[in-house]
Protein backbone atom coordinates (compact mmCIF):
# COMPACT_ATOMS: atom_id res chain seq x y z
CA UNK A 1 0.00 0.00 0.00
CA UNK A 2 1.44 3.03 -0.73
CA UNK A 3 2.02 5.74 1.75
CA UNK A 4 2.42 9.14 0.23
CA UNK A 5 2.34 12.16 3.08
CA UNK A 6 3.19 14.82 0.45
CA UNK A 7 6.17 15.00 2.78
CA UNK A 8 9.08 16.48 0.60
CA UNK A 9 12.22 17.92 1.58
CA UNK A 10 12.09 21.35 2.97
CA UNK A 11 13.09 23.34 5.59
CA UNK A 12 11.33 23.27 8.44
CA UNK A 13 10.36 26.62 10.03
CA UNK A 14 10.42 26.46 14.17
CA UNK A 15 7.21 27.42 14.43
CA UNK A 16 6.71 24.34 11.86
CA UNK A 17 8.26 21.86 14.64
CA UNK A 18 4.52 20.75 16.42
CA UNK A 19 3.33 19.66 12.89
CA UNK A 20 6.41 18.23 11.25
CA UNK A 21 7.44 16.29 14.19
CA UNK A 22 4.13 14.34 14.61
CA UNK A 23 4.63 13.69 10.46
CA UNK A 24 7.94 12.43 10.84
CA UNK A 25 7.06 10.17 13.72
CA UNK A 26 3.86 8.74 11.94
CA UNK A 27 6.48 8.06 8.78
CA UNK A 28 9.20 6.09 11.25
CA UNK A 29 6.07 4.77 12.50
CA UNK A 30 4.42 3.37 9.23
CA UNK A 31 8.11 2.25 8.25
CA UNK A 32 8.84 -0.34 10.88
CA UNK A 33 5.62 -1.26 10.26
CA UNK A 34 5.40 -2.04 6.70
CA UNK A 35 8.82 -2.85 5.64
CA UNK A 36 8.86 -6.33 5.91
CA UNK A 37 6.49 -6.34 3.30
CA UNK A 38 9.55 -4.38 0.89
CA UNK A 39 12.07 -6.79 2.01
CA UNK A 40 12.53 -10.16 3.39
CA UNK A 41 15.72 -12.82 3.58
CA UNK A 42 18.00 -9.91 2.27
CA UNK A 43 16.09 -9.27 -1.02
CA UNK A 44 13.34 -6.99 -2.21
CA UNK A 45 10.34 -8.35 -2.63
CA UNK A 46 7.95 -5.58 -3.94
CA UNK A 47 10.36 -3.02 -5.87
CA UNK A 48 7.14 -0.08 -5.54
CA UNK A 49 7.19 -0.57 -1.23
CA UNK A 50 11.34 -0.79 -0.93
CA UNK A 51 11.33 2.53 -3.38
CA UNK A 52 9.02 4.34 -1.02
CA UNK A 53 11.00 2.65 2.06
CA UNK A 54 13.99 4.32 1.11
CA UNK A 55 12.30 7.41 0.32
CA UNK A 56 10.77 7.36 3.63
CA UNK A 57 13.69 7.17 5.35
CA UNK A 58 15.47 9.91 3.42
CA UNK A 59 12.95 12.74 3.94
CA UNK A 60 12.57 11.55 7.68
CA UNK A 61 16.26 12.22 8.00
CA UNK A 62 16.18 15.48 6.23
CA UNK A 63 13.13 16.64 8.12
CA UNK A 64 14.82 16.30 11.27
CA UNK A 65 17.85 18.01 10.30
CA UNK A 66 15.94 20.78 9.56
CA UNK A 67 13.90 20.66 12.95
CA UNK A 68 15.22 23.79 15.25
CA UNK A 69 18.64 22.43 16.74
CA UNK A 70 18.30 21.03 20.14
CA UNK A 71 21.43 19.18 22.42
CA UNK A 72 19.71 15.71 21.19
CA UNK A 73 20.42 16.64 17.52
CA UNK A 74 23.76 15.05 16.86
CA UNK A 75 22.60 11.89 18.81
CA UNK A 76 18.98 12.08 16.18
CA UNK A 77 20.94 12.21 13.09
CA UNK A 78 23.52 9.98 13.93
CA UNK A 79 20.15 7.02 13.99
CA UNK A 80 18.54 9.30 10.77
CA UNK A 81 22.21 7.32 9.34
CA UNK A 82 22.60 4.06 10.44
CA UNK A 83 18.40 3.78 9.78
CA UNK A 84 19.34 5.21 6.40
CA UNK A 85 22.05 2.68 5.76
CA UNK A 86 19.60 -0.13 6.91
CA UNK A 87 16.96 -0.43 4.25
CA UNK A 88 19.95 0.32 1.86
CA UNK A 89 21.60 -2.84 3.00
CA UNK A 90 17.78 -4.79 2.87
CA UNK A 91 18.63 -5.03 6.32
CA UNK A 92 16.21 -7.60 8.57
CA UNK A 93 12.72 -6.55 8.72
CA UNK A 94 13.17 -6.98 12.61
CA UNK A 95 16.39 -4.69 13.26
CA UNK A 96 15.27 -2.18 10.65
CA UNK A 97 11.65 -2.08 12.97
CA UNK A 98 13.17 -1.70 15.90
CA UNK A 99 15.81 1.08 14.63
CA UNK A 100 12.95 3.28 13.51
CA UNK A 101 10.65 2.86 16.33
CA UNK A 102 14.02 3.70 18.41
CA UNK A 103 14.48 6.82 16.64
CA UNK A 104 10.63 7.85 17.02
CA UNK A 105 10.72 7.70 20.77
CA UNK A 106 13.91 10.07 20.83
CA UNK A 107 12.16 12.36 18.33
CA UNK A 108 9.32 12.60 20.86
CA UNK A 109 12.07 12.81 23.54
CA UNK A 110 13.83 15.81 22.05
CA UNK A 111 10.70 18.00 20.62
CA UNK A 112 7.93 16.81 22.90
CA UNK A 113 4.81 16.89 21.13
CA UNK A 114 1.17 15.45 23.06
CA UNK A 115 1.19 11.61 22.82
CA UNK A 116 -1.81 10.67 24.29
CA UNK A 117 -5.42 11.69 25.36
CA UNK A 118 -6.51 14.37 29.00
CA UNK A 119 -8.65 10.94 30.11
CA UNK A 120 -9.72 7.68 29.29
CA UNK A 121 -10.81 7.27 25.92
CA UNK A 122 -14.79 6.52 25.68
CA UNK A 123 -14.66 3.04 24.03
CA UNK A 124 -18.37 3.19 23.65
CA UNK A 125 -18.16 6.86 21.55
CA UNK A 126 -15.45 4.83 19.51
CA UNK A 127 -17.43 2.01 18.74
CA UNK A 128 -20.33 4.54 17.61
CA UNK A 129 -17.64 6.46 15.32
CA UNK A 130 -16.33 3.53 14.22
CA UNK A 131 -19.54 2.24 12.61
CA UNK A 132 -20.55 5.50 11.26
CA UNK A 133 -17.63 6.38 9.95
CA UNK A 134 -15.23 3.26 9.34
CA UNK A 135 -17.18 0.02 8.77
CA UNK A 136 -18.49 1.21 5.01
CA UNK A 137 -14.61 0.42 4.12
CA UNK A 138 -12.94 -1.48 6.68
CA UNK A 139 -16.39 -3.92 7.73
CA UNK A 140 -18.62 -3.86 10.40
CA UNK A 141 -15.28 -6.21 12.29
CA UNK A 142 -12.40 -4.60 11.44
CA UNK A 143 -11.80 -6.83 8.72
CA UNK A 144 -11.29 -4.65 5.68
CA UNK A 145 -14.08 -6.29 3.93
CA UNK A 146 -16.59 -3.38 4.02
CA UNK A 147 -19.06 -2.77 0.72
CA UNK A 148 -17.14 0.08 -0.70
CA UNK A 149 -13.37 -1.32 0.40
CA UNK A 150 -14.15 -4.34 -1.92
CA UNK A 151 -13.93 -1.82 -4.58
CA UNK A 152 -10.55 0.06 -3.21
CA UNK A 153 -6.87 0.23 -4.13
CA UNK A 154 -5.43 -0.48 -2.50
CA UNK A 155 -7.37 -2.37 -0.11
CA UNK A 156 -8.18 -1.05 3.51
CA UNK A 157 -6.31 -2.35 6.35
CA UNK A 158 -7.57 -5.10 8.08
CA UNK A 159 -7.49 -4.31 11.86
CA UNK A 160 -8.23 -7.92 13.27
CA UNK A 161 -4.12 -8.58 11.79
CA UNK A 162 -2.36 -9.62 14.71
CA UNK A 163 1.15 -9.64 12.84
CA UNK A 164 0.49 -6.14 11.93
CA UNK A 165 -1.33 -4.93 14.75
CA UNK A 166 1.88 -5.95 17.13
CA UNK A 167 3.35 -3.31 15.59
CA UNK A 168 1.03 -0.73 16.03
CA UNK A 169 0.08 1.77 18.85
CA UNK A 170 -3.21 3.25 19.93
CA UNK A 171 -0.60 6.54 18.97
CA UNK A 172 -0.01 5.49 15.73
CA UNK A 173 -3.74 5.12 15.03
CA UNK A 174 -4.42 8.63 16.21
CA UNK A 175 -2.03 9.76 14.04
CA UNK A 176 -3.16 8.57 11.26
CA UNK A 177 -6.87 9.01 12.04
CA UNK A 178 -5.62 13.09 12.27
CA UNK A 179 -3.16 13.39 9.53
CA UNK A 180 -5.42 10.50 6.99
CA UNK A 181 -2.53 8.57 3.98
CA UNK A 182 -2.36 10.98 0.99
CA UNK A 183 -2.51 8.75 -1.98
CA UNK A 184 -4.73 6.22 -0.55
CA UNK A 185 -8.34 6.68 -0.03
CA UNK A 186 -8.09 7.25 3.66
CA UNK A 187 -8.31 10.95 4.66
CA UNK A 188 -7.79 13.02 7.88
CA UNK A 189 -10.47 13.37 10.03
CA UNK A 190 -9.25 16.15 12.17
CA UNK A 191 -11.33 18.25 11.06
CA UNK A 192 -14.35 16.32 10.93
CA UNK A 193 -14.09 14.85 14.69
CA UNK A 194 -12.14 16.25 17.63
CA UNK A 195 -9.49 14.70 19.59
CA UNK A 196 -11.27 13.08 21.88
CA UNK A 197 -13.17 11.18 19.46
CA UNK A 198 -10.43 10.58 17.32
CA UNK A 199 -8.61 9.40 20.52
CA UNK A 200 -11.63 7.09 21.47
CA UNK A 201 -11.78 5.38 17.72
CA UNK A 202 -8.23 4.70 17.72
CA UNK A 203 -8.62 2.64 20.87
CA UNK A 204 -11.27 1.43 19.69
CA UNK A 205 -9.75 0.47 16.45
CA UNK A 206 -7.04 -0.99 18.28
CA UNK A 207 -8.46 -3.42 20.50
CA UNK A 208 -10.28 -5.43 17.60
CA UNK A 209 -7.42 -7.36 16.99
CA UNK A 210 -7.02 -8.57 20.57
CA UNK A 211 -11.01 -9.15 21.87
CA UNK A 212 -10.11 -13.06 22.46
CA UNK A 213 -7.18 -12.05 24.28
CA UNK A 214 -8.57 -9.32 26.10
CA UNK A 215 -11.19 -11.38 27.43
CA UNK A 216 -8.38 -12.83 30.10
CA UNK A 217 -7.29 -9.70 30.43
CA UNK A 218 -8.67 -8.75 33.51
CA UNK A 219 -7.40 -11.27 35.86
CA UNK A 220 -3.81 -10.32 34.30
CA UNK A 221 -3.65 -7.61 34.86
CA UNK A 222 -4.66 -7.77 38.22
CA UNK A 223 -2.28 -10.55 39.39
CA UNK A 224 0.50 -10.15 37.08
CA UNK A 225 2.85 -7.72 38.48
CA UNK A 226 5.65 -7.87 35.67
CA UNK A 227 3.03 -7.15 33.34
CA UNK A 228 1.59 -4.11 35.39
CA UNK A 229 4.45 -3.04 35.50
CA UNK A 230 5.21 -1.80 31.85
CA UNK A 231 2.26 0.61 31.88
CA UNK A 232 1.80 2.84 34.48
CA UNK A 233 -0.29 5.55 32.63
CA UNK A 234 -2.22 7.03 29.50
CA UNK A 235 0.84 8.28 28.22
CA UNK A 236 2.43 4.35 28.23
CA UNK A 237 -0.20 2.72 27.14
CA UNK A 238 -0.84 5.35 24.32
CA UNK A 239 2.46 4.48 23.10
CA UNK A 240 2.57 0.71 23.83
CA UNK A 241 2.98 -1.66 21.16
CA UNK A 242 2.86 -5.94 21.78
CA UNK A 243 6.13 -6.44 19.93
CA UNK A 244 7.76 -3.59 22.29
CA UNK A 245 6.32 -5.54 25.26
CA UNK A 246 7.11 -9.19 24.08
CA UNK A 247 10.96 -9.44 24.97
CA UNK A 248 9.54 -9.37 28.59
CA UNK A 249 6.35 -10.67 28.70
CA UNK A 250 6.14 -12.58 25.68
CA UNK A 251 3.80 -12.49 22.89
CA UNK A 252 0.49 -13.85 24.58
CA UNK A 253 0.70 -12.35 27.48
CA UNK A 254 1.46 -8.98 25.75
CA UNK A 255 -1.43 -9.11 23.71
CA UNK A 256 -3.63 -9.80 26.82
CA UNK A 257 -2.79 -6.79 28.60
CA UNK A 258 -2.86 -4.05 25.52
CA UNK A 259 -5.87 -5.81 24.55
CA UNK A 260 -7.65 -5.37 27.66
CA UNK A 261 -5.76 -2.06 28.45
CA UNK A 262 -6.79 -0.47 25.01
CA UNK A 263 -10.98 -2.08 25.67
CA UNK A 264 -10.71 -0.83 29.16
CA UNK A 265 -8.23 2.64 29.31
CA UNK A 266 -10.20 3.68 32.84
CA UNK A 267 -8.56 1.01 34.94
CA UNK A 268 -5.09 2.06 34.08
CA UNK A 269 -5.62 5.55 36.27
CA UNK A 270 -7.27 3.27 38.96
CA UNK A 271 -5.10 -0.12 39.23
CA UNK A 272 -1.96 1.15 38.01
CA UNK A 273 1.04 0.33 40.15
CA UNK A 274 2.91 4.02 41.54
CA UNK A 275 5.86 4.56 43.55
CA UNK A 276 8.26 1.72 45.53
CA UNK A 277 5.60 -0.84 43.99
CA UNK A 278 6.26 0.75 40.67
CA UNK A 279 10.06 0.71 40.95
CA UNK A 280 10.16 -2.73 42.16
CA UNK A 281 8.25 -3.65 39.53
CA UNK A 282 10.11 -2.03 36.84
CA UNK A 283 13.39 -3.25 38.11
CA UNK A 284 12.44 -6.63 37.81
CA UNK A 285 10.81 -5.93 34.79
CA UNK A 286 14.67 -4.89 33.41
CA UNK A 287 15.96 -7.74 34.48
CA UNK A 288 13.77 -9.69 32.16
CA UNK A 289 14.57 -7.91 29.74
CA UNK A 290 18.30 -8.17 29.75
CA UNK A 291 17.90 -12.28 30.48
CA UNK A 292 16.27 -11.85 26.60
CA UNK A 293 18.77 -9.66 25.11
CA UNK A 294 16.95 -6.37 24.93
CA UNK A 295 19.38 -4.14 25.69
CA UNK A 296 18.01 -1.01 25.31
CA UNK A 297 15.00 -1.84 26.93
CA UNK A 298 16.21 -2.97 30.22
CA UNK A 299 18.50 -0.01 30.45
CA UNK A 300 14.91 1.91 29.88
CA UNK A 301 12.94 0.03 32.27
CA UNK A 302 15.80 0.79 35.04
CA UNK A 303 15.80 4.19 34.55
CA UNK A 304 11.96 4.77 35.18
CA UNK A 305 12.41 2.43 37.98
CA UNK A 306 14.69 5.28 40.12
CA UNK A 307 12.62 8.11 37.56
CA UNK A 308 8.74 7.32 37.90
CA UNK A 309 9.43 5.10 40.79
CA UNK A 310 11.65 6.46 43.56
CA UNK A 311 12.14 9.82 42.86
CA UNK A 312 8.54 11.27 43.27
CA UNK A 313 8.75 9.69 47.20
CA UNK A 314 12.19 10.84 48.07
CA UNK A 315 11.04 13.92 49.81
CA UNK A 316 9.17 11.01 52.39
CA UNK A 317 11.90 8.95 52.02
CA UNK A 318 14.92 11.33 52.69
CA UNK A 319 13.06 12.77 55.62
CA UNK A 320 12.51 9.58 57.05
CA UNK A 321 15.89 7.83 56.49
CA UNK A 322 18.02 10.10 54.10
CA UNK A 323 21.01 7.29 54.59
CA UNK A 324 18.95 4.65 52.86
CA UNK A 325 18.31 7.40 50.02
CA UNK A 326 21.83 7.90 49.31
CA UNK A 327 22.23 4.17 49.21
CA UNK A 328 19.31 3.66 47.25
CA UNK A 329 20.50 5.94 44.10
CA UNK A 330 23.66 5.03 44.03
CA UNK A 331 22.88 1.56 43.84
CA UNK A 332 20.24 1.61 41.64
CA UNK A 333 23.21 4.20 39.00
CA UNK A 334 25.81 0.96 39.48
CA UNK A 335 22.71 -1.29 38.49
CA UNK A 336 21.96 0.70 35.40
CA UNK A 337 25.89 1.21 34.65
CA UNK A 338 25.88 -2.80 34.83
CA UNK A 339 23.15 -3.11 31.87
CA UNK A 340 24.68 -0.73 29.94
CA UNK A 341 27.60 -2.35 29.71
CA UNK A 342 28.42 -6.03 28.99
CA UNK A 343 28.36 -7.23 32.40
CA UNK A 344 27.72 -10.99 33.84
CA UNK A 345 24.55 -12.32 34.18
CA UNK A 346 25.54 -13.05 37.52
CA UNK A 347 26.77 -10.00 38.25
CA UNK A 348 23.59 -8.13 37.30
CA UNK A 349 21.70 -10.47 39.37
CA UNK A 350 23.24 -9.81 42.34
CA UNK A 351 23.47 -5.99 41.55
CA UNK A 352 19.44 -6.15 41.28
CA UNK A 353 18.88 -8.32 44.65
CA UNK A 354 20.88 -5.90 46.21
CA UNK A 355 18.72 -2.97 45.25
CA UNK A 356 14.90 -4.80 45.30
CA UNK A 357 16.53 -5.62 48.95
CA UNK A 358 16.42 -1.66 49.09
CA UNK A 359 13.47 -0.67 48.11
CA UNK A 360 11.71 -3.25 50.29
CA UNK A 361 13.09 -1.11 53.04
CA UNK A 362 12.24 1.74 51.10
CA UNK A 363 8.79 0.55 51.37
CA UNK A 364 8.52 -0.13 54.48
CA UNK A 365 10.01 3.39 55.97
CA UNK A 366 7.85 5.59 53.61
CA UNK A 367 4.72 3.07 54.56
CA UNK A 368 3.17 4.45 57.06
CA UNK A 369 2.74 8.03 55.31
CA UNK A 370 1.54 6.81 52.22
CA UNK A 371 -2.17 7.86 52.02
CA UNK A 372 -2.23 8.89 55.62
CA UNK A 373 -4.56 12.41 54.45
CA UNK A 374 -4.03 13.68 58.68
CA UNK A 375 -0.58 13.60 57.57
CA UNK A 376 -0.89 15.71 54.38
CA UNK A 377 -3.31 17.80 55.74
CA UNK A 378 -1.21 18.79 58.61
CA UNK A 379 1.98 19.38 56.54
CA UNK A 380 -0.06 21.69 54.44
CA UNK A 381 -1.54 23.59 56.80
CA UNK A 382 1.59 24.09 58.84
CA UNK A 383 3.32 25.63 55.37
CA UNK A 384 0.27 27.35 54.89
CA UNK A 385 0.45 28.97 58.59
CA UNK A 386 4.17 29.69 58.41
CA UNK A 387 4.61 31.26 55.09
CA UNK A 388 1.31 33.81 56.01
CA UNK A 389 2.75 34.44 59.08
CA UNK A 390 6.18 35.38 57.50
CA UNK A 391 4.04 37.35 54.79
CA UNK A 392 1.80 39.13 57.72
CA UNK A 393 5.17 40.16 60.05
CA UNK A 394 6.10 41.79 56.95
CA UNK A 395 3.22 43.60 55.69
CA UNK A 396 2.34 44.87 59.62
CA UNK A 397 5.64 45.83 59.91
CA UNK A 398 5.56 47.99 56.62
CA UNK A 399 2.44 49.36 57.75
CA UNK A 400 3.73 50.65 60.97
CA UNK A 401 7.37 51.50 59.38
CA UNK A 402 4.91 54.35 56.83
CA UNK A 403 2.16 55.08 59.88
CA UNK A 404 5.55 56.17 61.58
CA UNK A 405 7.30 58.05 58.56
CA UNK A 406 3.68 59.94 57.78
CA UNK A 407 3.52 58.23 54.68
CA UNK A 408 0.46 57.55 54.13
CA UNK A 409 -0.12 57.85 50.40
CA UNK A 410 2.39 54.70 50.43
CA UNK A 411 0.35 52.23 52.06
CA UNK A 412 -1.51 51.43 49.03
CA UNK A 413 1.44 50.00 47.59
CA UNK A 414 1.58 47.73 50.52
CA UNK A 415 -2.07 46.59 50.55
CA UNK A 416 -1.79 46.09 46.51
CA UNK A 417 1.81 43.84 47.38
CA UNK A 418 -0.24 41.34 49.70
CA UNK A 419 -3.34 41.46 47.57
CA UNK A 420 -1.55 40.13 44.59
CA UNK A 421 -0.04 37.23 46.64
CA UNK A 422 -3.10 36.03 47.42
CA UNK A 423 -3.65 36.04 43.70
CA UNK A 424 -0.35 34.73 42.78
CA UNK A 425 -1.32 31.58 44.90
CA UNK A 426 -4.48 30.99 43.71
CA UNK A 427 -2.83 31.23 40.41
CA UNK A 428 -0.07 28.94 41.33
CA UNK A 429 -2.59 26.37 42.97
CA UNK A 430 -4.72 25.96 39.77
CA UNK A 431 -1.51 25.76 37.33
CA UNK A 432 0.34 22.91 40.09
CA UNK A 433 -3.29 21.40 40.33
CA UNK A 434 -4.90 21.69 36.44
CA UNK A 435 -2.15 22.18 34.28
CA UNK A 436 1.05 20.39 35.34
CA UNK A 437 1.80 17.30 34.94
CA UNK A 438 5.91 16.59 35.51
CA UNK A 439 7.23 12.71 34.56
CA UNK A 440 10.42 11.71 36.33
CA UNK A 441 12.49 13.11 33.94
CA UNK A 442 10.91 16.68 34.34
CA UNK A 443 11.46 16.90 37.87
CA UNK A 444 14.72 16.44 37.61
CA UNK A 445 15.06 19.13 34.81
CA UNK A 446 13.01 21.46 36.54
CA UNK A 447 14.97 21.14 39.45
CA UNK A 448 18.05 21.68 37.91
CA UNK A 449 16.64 25.05 35.86
CA UNK A 450 15.32 26.22 39.08
CA UNK A 451 18.37 26.20 40.98
CA UNK A 452 20.34 27.84 38.00
CA UNK A 453 17.44 30.03 37.99
CA UNK A 454 17.68 31.11 42.11
CA UNK A 455 21.67 31.15 41.39
CA UNK A 456 21.51 33.97 38.79
CA UNK A 457 18.74 36.11 40.46
CA UNK A 458 20.58 35.91 44.37
CA UNK A 459 23.65 36.24 42.44
CA UNK A 460 22.01 39.70 40.61
CA UNK A 461 20.71 40.58 44.17
CA UNK A 462 24.12 39.85 45.83
CA UNK A 463 25.66 42.32 42.92
CA UNK A 464 23.05 45.09 43.47
CA UNK A 465 23.33 44.73 47.33
CA UNK A 466 26.90 45.62 47.26
CA UNK A 467 26.77 48.85 45.15
CA UNK A 468 24.85 50.10 48.17
CA UNK A 469 27.24 48.29 50.71
CA UNK A 470 28.86 51.81 51.94
CA UNK A 471 27.13 53.45 54.31
CA UNK A 472 27.07 56.66 52.66
CA UNK A 473 26.17 55.02 49.22
CA UNK A 474 22.79 53.68 51.37
CA UNK A 475 22.33 57.52 52.63
CA UNK A 476 22.53 58.87 49.29
CA UNK A 477 20.26 55.96 47.60
CA UNK A 478 17.30 56.72 50.47
CA UNK A 479 17.20 60.42 49.67
CA UNK A 480 17.21 60.11 46.57
CA UNK A 481 14.23 57.72 46.55
CA UNK A 482 12.61 59.42 49.51
CA UNK A 483 13.50 63.12 49.15
CA UNK A 484 10.78 64.16 46.73
CA UNK A 485 8.04 63.40 48.54
CA UNK A 486 5.61 65.38 45.66
CA UNK A 487 6.64 61.73 43.42
CA UNK A 488 4.30 58.84 44.19
CA UNK A 489 6.50 56.66 41.91
CA UNK A 490 9.14 57.00 44.86
CA UNK A 491 7.48 55.41 47.09
CA UNK A 492 8.03 51.35 46.12
CA UNK A 493 11.83 52.85 46.28
CA UNK A 494 11.40 53.38 49.90
CA UNK A 495 9.57 50.16 51.00
CA UNK A 496 12.13 48.51 48.96
CA UNK A 497 14.81 50.15 50.39
CA UNK A 498 13.66 49.13 54.29
CA UNK A 499 13.06 45.29 53.26
CA UNK A 500 16.32 45.34 52.60
CA UNK A 501 18.07 46.76 55.67
CA UNK A 502 15.14 45.59 58.31
CA UNK A 503 16.29 42.31 60.04
CA UNK A 504 13.13 40.57 59.70
CA UNK A 505 12.07 41.82 55.91
CA UNK A 506 15.53 42.59 53.57
CA UNK A 507 15.53 40.62 50.49
CA UNK A 508 13.33 38.09 52.58
CA UNK A 509 10.24 40.75 52.65
CA UNK A 510 10.37 41.12 49.02
CA UNK A 511 10.15 37.40 47.97
CA UNK A 512 8.13 36.83 50.84
CA UNK A 513 5.72 40.07 50.32
CA UNK A 514 5.16 38.89 46.16
CA UNK A 515 5.72 35.03 46.32
CA UNK A 516 5.75 33.64 49.81
CA UNK A 517 2.00 32.11 49.19
CA UNK A 518 2.98 31.07 45.53
CA UNK A 519 5.80 29.29 47.60
CA UNK A 520 3.93 27.47 49.90
CA UNK A 521 1.11 26.21 47.08
CA UNK A 522 4.18 24.97 45.06
CA UNK A 523 5.73 22.91 48.07
CA UNK A 524 2.71 21.69 48.96
CA UNK A 525 1.45 20.40 45.00
CA UNK A 526 5.02 20.00 43.57
CA UNK A 527 6.60 18.65 46.72
CA UNK A 528 10.19 19.10 48.29
CA UNK A 529 12.64 19.34 45.11
CA UNK A 530 10.55 21.66 43.03
CA UNK A 531 10.82 25.21 42.56
CA UNK A 532 9.13 26.64 45.82
CA UNK A 533 12.12 25.43 47.43
CA UNK A 534 14.20 26.71 45.22
CA UNK A 535 12.50 30.01 45.96
CA UNK A 536 13.18 29.25 49.63
CA UNK A 537 16.76 28.38 49.32
CA UNK A 538 16.95 31.60 47.60
CA UNK A 539 15.47 33.45 50.24
CA UNK A 540 17.30 32.09 52.67
CA UNK A 541 20.85 33.35 51.01
CA UNK A 542 19.49 36.82 50.51
CA UNK A 543 18.76 36.85 54.31
CA UNK A 544 22.28 35.63 54.79
CA UNK A 545 23.57 38.45 52.44
CA UNK A 546 21.59 41.25 54.29
CA UNK A 547 22.49 40.00 57.52
CA UNK A 548 26.40 40.19 56.53
CA UNK A 549 25.60 43.75 54.63
CA UNK A 550 23.43 45.29 58.02
CA UNK A 551 27.25 44.81 60.00
CA UNK A 552 28.45 47.60 57.42
CA UNK A 553 25.22 49.73 57.06
CA UNK A 554 23.99 49.77 60.20
CA UNK A 555 19.77 49.92 60.50
CA UNK A 556 19.34 52.87 62.71
CA UNK A 557 21.22 55.36 60.55
CA UNK A 558 19.14 54.41 57.70
CA UNK A 559 15.99 55.07 59.51
CA UNK A 560 17.12 58.20 61.08
CA UNK A 561 17.82 59.02 57.47
CA UNK A 562 14.63 58.04 56.08
CA UNK A 563 12.86 59.86 58.78
CA UNK A 564 14.37 62.54 59.06
CA UNK A 565 13.11 63.00 54.84
CA UNK A 566 9.72 62.13 55.67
Amino acid sequence: MLLLFGMTVFPVRAQDAMTSVPQTWQMLDYLATDYAGAVKDGAVISTSEYAEMREFTATARSRIAALPPTVATPALLQQADALVASVDAKAAPAQVATQAHVLADALLQAYPVPTAPDHAPDLARGAALYQSQCAICHGATGNGDGPAGLLLSPRPVNFTDQTRADQRSALSLYEVISQGVEGTPMASYAQQLSSDDRWALAYYVGSLAYAKEAVAGADTWQHDTAARAQIADLKELSRARVAQLTPTLGAERARTIVGYLRAHPDVIQQQALAGIPLARARLAASLTAYRAGAKTQATQLALSAYLDGVEPVEPQLNARDGALRAQLETAMGAYRSALSGNTPMASVVKQADAVDGLLVRAQEVTADAAGDAAAIFLGAFTILVREGLEALLVVVALLAFLRKAARPEALRYVHAGWILALVAGGITWAIASYAISISGAGRELTEGLSSLFAAFVLLGVGLWMHQKSIGGRWQAYLKEKSGDRRSRSDCPGVVAGMLLLDRRSRVWGIWIALLGLPMAWARIYLGVHYPGDMLGALMMGGVGIAEWLARISPLRDVCHCVSSQA
